[in-house]
């Protein structure tokens, strides 16, 4: 059984378009309401949107230790 997402073309990918940039999206991320921003982002424009919304240094906390 092969789950596809709404707007899957093809078990491997997607022919969902970028609301922002118009670029093909590879992994969809849903915009925050208070862009209004209707329809999916690619990880490109989400990361410079997260950007635009929290300003700042973001950093890593999530990081591995040997």
């Amino acid at each position: 059984f092969l789950y596809r997402l709404p707007g899957s073309s093809t078990e491997l990918g997607s022919d969902e378009k970028c609301s922002i940039c118009g670029g093909v999206v590879v992994q969809r991320y849903e915009p925050m309401v208070q862009w209004k921003i209707q329809g999916p982002l690619c990880s490109g424009c989400y990361s410079q949107k997260i950007r635009d919304h929290y300003p700042g240094d973001h950093v890593r906390i999530n990081i591995d230790k040997d």
